[in-house]
């Protein structure tokens, strides 16, 4: 099994990085041929509206719609979160329509807000989350499972194949909700 990282804006080196350490084959992900080649891929944080306007210049986002609709495994960390999400509430970035949920951006507020705290995730347990200008989940279509929630608010949820959440797992040295992934994966 071969996981991508999206490679074009963000928080990808600290993905690749974090699979390096589960001794996950992996790949930086720039174009359309290079996400073919890949069995899952992981959308970084970083700034949606950028990762959005490189994503359709380089011709990414039709193929990534595709293939995710077909079932292909799509994981989505903060930004990721926001530009796989059928919603974003004001509407910017116009992202890939692929997971049945409204997302806000910058909804606990500017870099000032980041914060830290701990979370108790569906299967895996406590894990410490860490929010960087982070989107909140305001809805949730019935399709969609959550598996952490912060304040009553969904931080991480399943759709099928797909997995979105609005914290950075890879900006710690905890591995599990990579795992998780991957377990998604098969």
């Amino acid at each position: 099994m071969i996981v991508g990282v999206l490679g074009l804006q963000g928080d990808f080196r600290e993905h690749l990085q974090a699979l390096e350490r589960m001794g996950v084959e992996r790949r930086d992900v720039r174009t359309p041929e290079a996400l073919q080649e890949v069995d899952a891929l992981i959308i970084p944080g970083g700034e949606s509206t950028t990762l959005s306007k490189l994503m359709n210049m380089y011709g990414l986002t039709p193929v990534l719609q595709k293939q995710a609709r077909k079932g292909f495994p799509v994981y989505g960390t903060c930004a990721g979160a926001i530009l796989i999400a059928k919603e974003v509430e004001d509407g910017k970035p116009q992202g890939l329509g692929l997971m049945d949920i409204t997302v806000a951006r910058n909804a606990y507020g500017r870099q000032l807000d980041s914060f830290e705290t701990d979370l108790n995730i569906k299967t895996i347990g406590k894990f410490h989350g860490i929010f960087i200008r982070a989107p909140k989940i305001t809805r949730c279509g019935s399709g969609t499972e959550i598996l952490a929630e912060q304040d009553g608010d969904p931080v991480l949820v399943r759709q099928g194949a797909m997995l979105a959440g609005t914290f950075h797992p890879e900006l710690t040295h905890d591995s599990r909700v990579h795992e998780y992934f991957l377990r998604m994966i098969g």
